[in-house]
């Protein structure tokens, strides 16, 4: 076996390039007592990663130079020495950008694959899916009939919101960046009006989608699309703050209207969550997902991208909003 990682080689300026990750060779290591060692099967790239290139505080510790990245992954388990696997059982957990990783049996979850197909630990059953539930029904509080707006609603958290809105019978309003992603979002989905970030004018087509106003906003984007929803805030609205992945490659601030008069009057909740915040509630919202789920209330779209070494072009695509659903890299399986 032949083992290869894939490093930060620099901190990037403004958007990120392939030239700040770098892919060198590895041994394999060998498992100890009570770990496992693992073969990737599935990476996860997701925005958050880019705040952890900076080298300043956040929720999250940054990346170090010359370090393996870490996000989600699916793995099977080649080698146990804990009771707890079996060599063939496949696993998730927050593990390195590696081909072969060792691992404590208690930091990963084994996954049952007659569940659901494994890479949903990655995205609609994992950390995309909770977010979504957590975020929408702890702060947005949706009530049957209310409008509920979806910025970024055709990625990974997105299209699980728009979803569990309607299950809750409210009107929701999808904002993504093609025609094809809207599509699937009024077709597949069932929202019930989308907006062309990239060839609308936003402010009018909020207005027109949006005639009663917003009561509840999922950001996940920030930037001028946010500006606009603000305007349209009905009395008591609910703002979860999810991401801002408009700003993650901006070099300075961004300067824009504030915000704080429309919150006023409106006596408008906004509250930003890391989806650890809800980490003693998981298996509550995991279980509610896969029930959804199971009943073909829920759908997930999902975009591969094929090689190990294609890993940072992967997370380069969310940024050119090339995905539909949750981005993922196919290693082996």
């Amino acid at each position: 076996m032949k083992n290869k990682q894939i490093l930060l080689a620099s901190r990037p300026a403004g958007m990120p390039t392939t030239d700040n990750f770098s892919i060198v060779d590895a041994d394999v290591p060998e498992p100890q007592d009570g770990q496992v060692l693992l073969r990737t099967l599935f990476l996860s790239v997701d925005p958050y990663m880019r705040g952890r290139m900076r080298d300043q505080k956040s929720y999250a510790k940054p990346f170090a130079l010359n370090e393996v990245i870490y996000g989600g992954v699916v793995a099977e388990v080649v080698e146990s020495r804990s009771p707890a696997l079996q060599p063939g059982d496949t696993v998730t957990g927050m593990l390195g950008w590696r081909l072969y990783s060792v691992a404590r049996a208690d930091e990963v979850r084994k996954i049952d694959p007659n569940l659901a197909p494994v890479t949903t630990a990655l995205g609609v059953l994992g950390m995309p899916g909770l977010t979504a539930y957590f975020g929408l029904l702890d702060i947005g509080q949706p009530q049957a009939g209310e409008t509920v707006v979806v910025s970024g609603a055709a990625g990974a958290v997105g299209m699980t919101v728009c979803q569990i809105a309607k299950i809750k019978g409210c009107r929701v309003v999808g904002i993504a960046g093609s025609e094809e992603k809207n599509r699937y979002l009024e077709n597949e989905l069932h929202v019930d009006a989308t907006i062309n970030y990239k060839t609308a004018d936003i402010k009018q087509a909020m207005r027109a989608a949006c005639p009663n106003g917003v009561d509840v906003y999922f950001d996940n984007v920030g930037g001028e699309i946010s500006d606009a929803v603000m305007q349209l805030l009905n009395h008591g609205a609910r703002i979860a703050l999810c991401g801002q992945i408009s700003m993650y490659n901006l070099e300075r601030p961004d300067v824009g209207p504030r915000i704080q008069p429309y919150l006023l009057v409106n006596s408008a909740l906004i509250k930003g969550f890391i989806i650890t915040d809800y980490a003693a509630r998981f298996s509550e919202g995991g279980r509610q997902l896969e029930q959804w789920l199971a009943a073909g209330q829920l759908k997930y779209a999902e975009s591969f991208v094929e090689g190990f070494e294609n890993a940072p072009r992967a997370f380069l695509d969310l940024f050119a909003g090339k995905n539909l659903g949750k981005q993922l890299v196919k290693v082996a399986g």
